[in-house]
């Protein structure tokens, strides 16, 4: 499969398990997309790329481990396009995030979740990635207590009720 001209072809989710299922639990497949991923000079394709990284990352964490310096770097770039930051913020709900990273992690998320303008599908991800570490980090409950006690009132409907399932744990 020529994945960039794959990527390229379609933008739906059809397409999209198509990738997943050819990478498989395949390393080498999995850094070709992730190299489209990061290095692409076409927004398109990067932008593109990211949806099946993240339902790749899901059916396959240990895909992940040997680029998460890069990906959390990507997250930092200026301008980065929503679906990137969506997507990217998406694969880390749902991993264990080795522990050298755990505090940039959280950064960007409390970043995210303060922002008045950051979409919310980036927000309610980074919601989950900050109230798992929680566990891990005790210390962060009243930080993230407070963000979300400060924003309720101007937030949207997904934000309130990932926001509202949280405070119940905490």
């Amino acid at each position: 499969m020529n994945l960039r001209d794959t990527i390229l072809a379609q933008h739906s989710q059809a397409n999209c398990t198509k990738i997943v299922q050819w990478i498989g639990n395949k390393q080498e497949r999995f850094n070709t997309l992730f190299d489209l991923f990061l290095y692409d000079d076409d927004w398109c394709v990067t932008q593109r790329a990211s949806w099946p990284l993240s339902y790749a990352v899901q059916i396959h964490p240990e895909l992940i481990k040997p680029h998460f310096g890069k990906l959390l770097k990507n997250l930092k770039k200026p301008k980065l396009h929503d679906a990137v930051k969506r997507n990217t913020v998406r694969l880390l709900q749902d991993i264990t995030v080795p522990e050298r990273f755990r505090g940039d992690l959280m950064d960007t998320c409390f970043g995210y979740i303060s922002s008045p303008v950051e979409k919310p599908a980036i927000k309610a991800f980074s919601l989950t990635i900050l109230h798992n570490l929680s566990a891990q980090y005790p210390d962060i409950k009243q930080e993230l207590k407070a963000i979300i006690e400060d924003r309720w009132e101007y937030e949207t409907a997904a934000f309130r009720s990932r926001a509202k399932k949280i405070l119940k744990t905490l």
